[in-house]
């Protein structure tokens, strides 16, 4: 028999409609039960592709005398933390203060008016060395609400103190400063893998937008470390098994050092961030391997990831047939049988052995380059390719015959803002029709489905819009219609943002403080308002939020953004050099404000060689603070209407001759009438040091 569950939109909720837990979803009936029964509430959230909490639901949740413990002694409540980011913030930050880390699955329990008294995260049917059973811990915990109300009592008036501090406005003292940029790369190269890519330890996360923010370094300064850790970390999960060699895309991280060994879950957002750094390092290495791997990425998204109205799912799961990992995994015998003379060069070059590298299979990686692998089979480097040409479509589709890994076809917002964005910057440098029709058709949906008044919902599943939007989905899907502006030159998309920004100003900021909130004044009051300002998995609202306004500024013209900016980042100026691996994206908000945009006005008819040629060299080139404007779609002259662009003022009106204006800090360079001259410009301009906001930029 279902539970309630089983009318929910998450697919995360509904795998677990069959439990015999007596689910509720979380919201005011699970608490009003809570209180009339007067039980503690027992809350544990997941995600759709998290191994262990598939793990705990089978040897607990699907347990019927487990769950005749859970449903006698709490009012149990289920949450996808991806539909409520916000009550995964506020719980993971007691379990974290409670225990010394968090993680999911995350179980906590609360009182019926939704203080937490105790937590953890994954616990097993039967006790283990140094971790109790789970159905231990229930009795435990119940027995102390039944028995020990003070000791409870002092433990929920802790975390209401912990709530009451973390949520408290701060007030900006003092100014940003602007040495926390150098000093927070030099952290991070510390930090840095010399010998393996990325950033040293195990478990290994890919860490993309610290890496962004080192090419970005680069950039900007000449720095050939910032390259360096940027281009060898990419390299390294492109041929580790963290990187799907044959079906494309990124698992979440790599449980060893050497990104050899995923949790093979595949998120989108891992995906759209690794993508987009790809298009950036494509532009400054032009590495064919970073463009292939990234085509390559955007190529699982088009295939396996997108449905047929334009939207992108959120996550494939981890554990197929019962196995994690069984999808991706190959043994010499499979290989041998479906690839004949071609599968000994391909078990040679992607790893695979008898003994194997994961459970007795083999996750296929690139331990040698080609060099190495050709020279011991004695081939050339053109037949190595071939071979591996022909083996590619051939696994793809033996592995299509097994058991797919669970789909979970939620469209979130702010992910799929992430995506587009990403899809728009690579049609864009790599003038690729397929990746500009994907972004136009996410940035449709999203517009239809997503966005009504300017405000932006979370979820889309089911032809069902569910679930308020978040200040990350505000700034996210502003920011993707920001460059999909900026890759076909109609400016109704940034008629759209600026409705969305206006919007997430006033329902997600403190005017008073210049506080930037996770979740709007009018949403479901919680026991806190969070506020997360670390650059997790995804960037943090704030982050995209500062971003958003910075490069809607330099389009309106307005110098006062870049202040308001700083005044938000004042007070993180320790935290940024300190933790930078943290702030990865936060540090490049910082860099724009404190050095600005590269602005660049393109006006010209699109069908014109040298308009198109202009618009090839804008895309050519690494400018990490570019933004572009152009005539080349439709765009209002009249400075009273919303898609109004106030950098093209006075320029657009005559198109026939293609013109670039070079700007920083709204001061434009003479006009340039080709676009050798535009590129001359550009070339100078990217690291010439000079004056922005009182900082002395520059190398």
């Amino acid at each position: 028999m279902s539970n309630r569950l089983a009318t929910e939109s998450s697919p995360y909720l509904r795998q677990h409609a069959e439990n015999p837990v007596d689910w509720f979803a979380w919201g005011e009936e699970a608490f009003a039960e809570a209180r009339a029964l007067d039980r503690p509430i027992l809350l544990s959230v997941g995600y759709a592709a998290c191994h262990w909490c598939h793990v705990m639901a089978h040897e607990s949740f699907e347990d019927a005398d487990t769950a005749a413990v859970m449903n006698a002694l709490f009012v149990n409540v289920k949450v996808d933390r991806e539909e409520r980011p916000d009550v995964d913030a506020i719980y993971m930050q007691a379990v974290q203060a409670m225990t010394g880390h968090g993680g999911w699955p995350m179980t906590v329990v609360l009182t019926p008016d939704g203080v937490p008294y105790w937590g953890g995260t994954y616990f097993p049917r039967e006790d283990r060395p140094g971790v109790p059973a789970f159905t231990r811990v229930l009795h435990t915990v119940a027995a102390a609400w039944r028995d020990k109300r003070d000791v409870v009592a002092r433990t929920t008036d802790a975390m209401r103190a912990l709530y009451e501090n973390a949520s408290r406005p701060v007030t900006s003292a003092g100014t940003f400063d602007p040495g926390t940029l150098p000093q927070a790369f030099a952290q991070l190269t510390t930090r840095y893998d010399a010998e393996r890519g990325g950033f040293a330890g195990a478990p290994k996360f890919p860490q993309t937008m610290a890496l962004d923010f080192c090419l970005r370094w680069y950039g900007r300064t000449g720095d050939a470390r910032g390259r360096e850790i940027a281009h060898r970390s990419f390299s390294a999960m492109a041929r580790g098994g963290i990187y799907d060699q044959i079906g494309g895309g990124f698992a979440r991280y790599s449980t060893d050092a050497e990104w050899l060994v995923p949790h093979f879950e595949k998120m989108l957002y891992d995906n759209a961030l690794l993508a987009r750094l790809g298009v950036h390092l494509w532009q400054v290495t032009r590495d064919d391997e970073v463009r292939r791997v990234t085509q390559e990425t955007f190529a699982w998204v088009a295939r396996e990831m997108t449905s047929a109205d334009g939207g992108f799912f959120s996550s494939l799961d981890a554990d197929s047939d019962g196995q994690e990992g069984r999808f991706y995994v190959w043994t010499p015998a499979e290989l041998d049988a479906l690839l004949g003379d071609d599968a000994r060069i391909i078990k040679s070059y992607w790893g695979v052995t008898r003994e194997g590298n994961f459970e007795g299979a083999s996750i296929l990686h690139v331990p040698r380059d080609m060099a190495s692998v050709t020279d011991a089979l004695d081939v050339t480097q053109d037949e190595l390719r071939d071979a591996i040409a022909r083996a590619v479509p051939m696994l793809r589709e033996a592995r299509e015959r097994r058991v797919r890994p669970g789909l979970d076809d939620k469209v979130l917002a702010s992910w799929n803002g992430l995506m587009t964005r990403a899809l728009a910057e690579a049609a864009r440098v790599f003038d690729d029709e397929q990746w500009r029709a994907m972004a136009l058709a996410n940035a449709h949906f999203l517009r239809a489905n997503l966005v009504r008044a300017g405000r932006v919902t979370r979820v889309h599943a089911a032809d069902r819009r569910d679930g308020p939007g978040f200040l990350e989905d505000q700034a996210a899907v502003a920011l993707a219609f920001v460059s999909i502006y900026e890759l076909t030159g109609d400016a109704s998309w940034i008629a759209d943002a600026r409705a969305i920004a206006r919007t997430m100003r006033a329902r997600f900021r403190d005017d008073l403080s210049g506080t930037w909130y996770d979740t709007a004044a009018d949403a479901e009051p919680l026991i806190t308002r969070p506020r997360d300002q670390y650059d997790n998995a995804t960037p943090a609202g704030q982050s995209l939020a500062l971003e958003l306004l910075l490069r809607l500024a330099e389009l309106d013209g307005d110098a006062s953004a870049p202040a308001e900016v700083l005044f938000a980042l004042a007070p993180l100026n320790e935290p940024l050099q300190r933790w930078p691996n943290g702030y990865g994206h936060l540090l490049g908000v910082a860099d724009l404000a404190v050095h600005g945009a590269v602005a660049v006005a393109l006006v010209g008819l699109p069908s014109h060689a040298e308009t198109q040629a202009m618009l090839r060299v804008v895309a050519g080139r690494y400018l990490p603070t570019l933004v572009l404007a152009s005539s080349t779609g439709a765009s209002a002259v009249e400075a009273d209407r919303d898609d109004f662009i106030r950098l093209l003022e006075g320029r657009a009106a005559n198109r026939s001759t293609p013109t670039g204006y070079v700007c920083r800090g709204f001061v434009c360079e003479l006009p340039a009438g080709s676009a050798d001259l535009l590129a001359a410009q550009l070339d100078a301009t990217v690291l010439r040091p000079g004056v922005r906001n009182g900082f002395v930029t520059g190398a």
